[in-house]
């Protein structure tokens, strides 16, 4: 049974996002390095979080329960905030490395668009914020124990796995979204994808009532993938399209990648 949990709650939190990779990455060498060069980002803004945390921690009163609470909140609220600013930032360096890309190439046009960037990126800050959230628990997932045996919640290993997956998918949509906005130095939508960053990860403060985050956590996904992809140029059209088989230039593209 617990084989199964472990599996079965590692491809609901990484399937998507590695049918995504497999699909629409993995065949472009390019984009597999600003993949992993936004999960580094996105790791070294944990880095600076958990060591800020550390610090606030070791310097309080840990006998105080309404302290270390509020110190779980500021450690929240600040890592959200440093992995924005981490996004900002590496939105700043892909655009000058296009540049010099667009400098080196013989082409006229960019080897990779923004909008493509935005997704890479994305899709990297959601890789690694999930693996360092849900890694723990599909270790613990293998046993030995059993989740509830004291009256808990026996979805625990579950609600993590869609968190999880949610988590993945909602920087994909706050990436295409976010590099957008500072494209077009629209920073109310800059900010629009904070303030949903942030109230998502406060939302899982609600567990374990995972009814109370889980089901905010995917209307927001909702609202922000719709969002994304409006951004990136879709159309109701465009995915009549697409879903019909009928889109000429995607089979296009898909014959000359064989």
């Amino acid at each position: 049974m617990t084989a199964a949990v472990f599996f079965g709650c590692t491809f609901i939190a990484f399937g998507p996002a590695i049918s995504l990779f497999l699909f629409t990455i993995a065949r472009e060498p390019l984009r597999v390095i600003f993949l992993i060069a936004g999960a580094f980002f996105w790791l070294v803004s944990l880095l600076l979080a958990s060591l800020v945390w550390f610090i606030s921690v070791q310097i309080s009163n840990k006998e105080s329960a309404s302290q270390q609470k509020g110190l779980l909140i500021f450690g929240v609220v600040l890592s959200v905030l440093l992995q924005e600013t981490f996004r900002f930032a590496y939105y700043k360096l892909l655009k000058k490395a296009n540049e010099g890309l667009l400098a080196l190439s013989q082409e006229e046009t960019m080897p990779i668009s923004i909008r493509q960037l935005a997704y890479v990126s994305g899709l990297g800050f959601g890789f690694m914020s999930g693996a360092f959230s849900v890694v723990n628990i599909l270790a613990d997932s293998v046993g030995p124990g059993t989740v509830g045996i004291h009256g808990d919640s026996q979805h625990y290993f579950l609600s993590s796995a869609f968190m999880t997956m949610a988590i993945i998918l909602l920087h994909m949509f706050w990436g295409v979204v976010f590099f957008d906005g500072c494209e077009k130095q629209r920073w109310l939508v800059v900010a629009a994808v904070v303030v949903s960053h942030l109230v998502v990860s406060c939302l899982t403060f609600q567990n374990p009532q995972y009814v109370s985050s889980l089901v905010p956590t995917y209307i927001i996904m909702f609202l922000m993938g719709v969002w994304a992809f409006y951004t990136a140029g879709g159309s109701l059209r465009n995915l009549k399209l697409c879903l019909t088989c009928k889109d000429k230039d995607l089979l296009l593209a898909n014959h000359r990648a064989r």
